[in-house]
C-alpha cells in the first residue's frame, strides 16, 4: 500500500510539474515531489550503498545513506530543472542514474585520496600495504558495463539485482508487467556475461580417473 501510495504522490507532482510548463516556478513542485518520494528515495539509497558499494560506508570515508540521499536530492533539484520525467518510471530512472553517479564519484575521490596518501607515505616510510579500499580494475569494468546496458534492461538490472527490489515492486515502478521486467533482467545478464566473459571464475577440471593393474578385475582370480 505505501508503494502504491508513493506512485500516486509522484505521479501527482509529475503532472502538476507539466502543467506549469513555463507559467509558473517549478521548483517548488519539485521539492514537494521529492519530499513526497523520500522514503523510497531512501530505501533505494540505503540498497544501493550496502549491496554495491559497502567500502563507501566504511573507514575513512563511512557514508550514511541520509548522507547519500541529501546528495541525491540536491543533484535532482538541479537536474529537473531541464529534465521533466513524465511518469514514475521515468523519475525513479533518473533518481538511480543520480544515484550511480553520486556514488561513482566518491568511490573515484577516494581512490585518489588514498594513492596520494600512499605516494606521501612511501617517501617516508617503508611502502604501505593496500588498504583493499580502490576500485580495482576489474570493479570498474563491471561497472562500466552495467552502465553501458540498454536503458530498459539497466533499469531492471538496477532495481533487481543492485537495490534488491522484489520483482512485483520493479513491475510497479517502470509500468511493466512482472513477465516483461524478467525478460529485461534477463537479458541484461546475457549482455554483461558475454561482455565479462573472462572474469567467470575457471572451474579446475577434475582429475582423470586412472585404473590401477591392480585394481583390473581382470586380475581378480
Amino acid at each position: 500500500m505505501a508503494n502504491e501510495r508513493t506512485t500516486e504522490v509522484v505521479q501527482q507532482y509529475l503532472d502538476q510539474l507539466a502543467g506549469t510548463a513555463g507559467t509558473a516556478p517549478a521548483e517548488p513542485i519539485i521539492r514537494q515531489l521529492l519530499a513526497g518520494s523520500l522514503s523510497r528515495l531512501q530505501l533505494l539509497c540505503r540498497s544501493l550503498l550496502f549491496r554495491s558499494y559497502p567500502r563507501l560506508a566504511q573507514p575513512p570515508l563511512n557514508l550514511r545513506p541520509d548522507e547519500m540521499l541529501s546528495a541525491v536530492v540536491e543533484r535532482m533539484l538541479k537536474a529537473m530543472q531541464t529534465v521533466r520525467p513524465e511518469n514514475v518510471r521515468q523519475f525513479f530512472a533518473l533518481a538511480n542514474q543520480h544515484m550511480r553517479w553520486e556514488l561513482n564519484d566518491l568511490a573515484r575521490r577516494l581512490d585518489k585520496e588514498v594513492r596520494a596518501y600512499e605516494i606521501r607515505e612511501s617517501r617516508t616510510a617503508a611502502p604501505a600495504e593496500s588498504s583493499g579500499s580502490q576500485l580495482s580494475s576489474n570493479a570498474r569494468r563491471i561497472l562500466d558495463s552495467i552502465e553501458s546496458l540498454p536503458a530498459e534492461e539497466r533499469e531492471a538490472f538496477d532495481l533487481i539485482r543492485i537495490q534488491g527490489v522484489s520483482f512485483p515492486d520493479a513491475a510497479a515502478v517502470t509500468g511493466a508487467s512482472i513477465r516483461t521486467v524478467r525478460r529485461r533482467l534477463n537479458r541484461a545478464l546475457l549482455i554483461l556475461s558475454k561482455q565479462l566473459n573472462d572474469l567467470k571464475p575457471v572451474t579446475p577440471t577434475p582429475p582423470r580417473q586412472t585404473t590401477s593393474r591392480l585394481d583390473d578385475p581382470a586380475l581378480e582370480g
